[in-house]
């Protein structure tokens, strides 16, 4: 466990951008179209410092900071467990987040005071990231929906995950169709 943390906190040092790309504009979510270099919106440590300010608001776990990055850029990114998850615990290794299991496994993560402290001394950089995750926000609505790309994998993750516990009843297998039929139809008529 501590060589992948140790991999990504290399990685990091290294230069290399938080979320493992050289650009968002690599994964569609920059300022020009395909093909161009774009403008970032996230540079090296924004991520980790978005995240602290979203557990400083109130302790969340890390499905909840993935829908809130998400639900701040409305849609136009929305980060992999791949790269919450290993910045959580770089948060955790700095001293500034601490978790907590939870009922079910989870982990449910909170502000140190020393994160907090971190948090002051950035205001102003916090503040120009807010400002370019508003802008790109204004500027990707509509255009894209990873939201709906994560539910599909949702979608896909539970049903896997239902068939490796053993073999569907007929009656099981007559409403798992249901209800993805059921999905379809209603998604036809938006």
């Amino acid at each position: 466990m501590h060589r992948f943390h140790d991999y990504h906190r290399e990685r990091a040092q290294r230069g290399r951008h938080a979320f493992g790309h050289a650009e968002w504009g690599e994964r569609g979510f920059g300022r020009h179209g395909r093909g161009r270099r774009a403008e970032r919106v996230f540079e090296q440590g924004d991520l980790r410092l978005l995240l602290l300010s979203l557990i400083a608001e109130k302790p969340r776990h890390g499905y909840e900071l993935i829908k809130a990055v998400e639900d701040s850029v409305s849609g136009a990114y929305s980060p992999s467990p791949g790269v919450v998850y290993p910045t959580l615990s770089l948060l955790e290794d700095m001293g500034y987040a601490r978790a907590e299991a939870i009922e079910g496994g989870k982990k449910l993560y909170s502000v140190t005071p020393e994160g907090t402290a971190f948090l002051q001394s950035q205001g102003p950089a916090l503040a120009e990231l807010k400002a370019r995750i508003e802008e790109a926000a204004v500027a990707g609505r509509g255009r894209s929906a990873p939201q709906i790309v994560r539910a599909m994998g949702n979608l896909a993750m539970a049903l896997k995950l239902r068939l490796t516990r053993g073999p569907l009843t007929e009656e099981q297998v007559q409403a798992v169709a249901a209800a993805v039929d059921a999905a379809a139809q209603a998604i036809e008529k938006i």
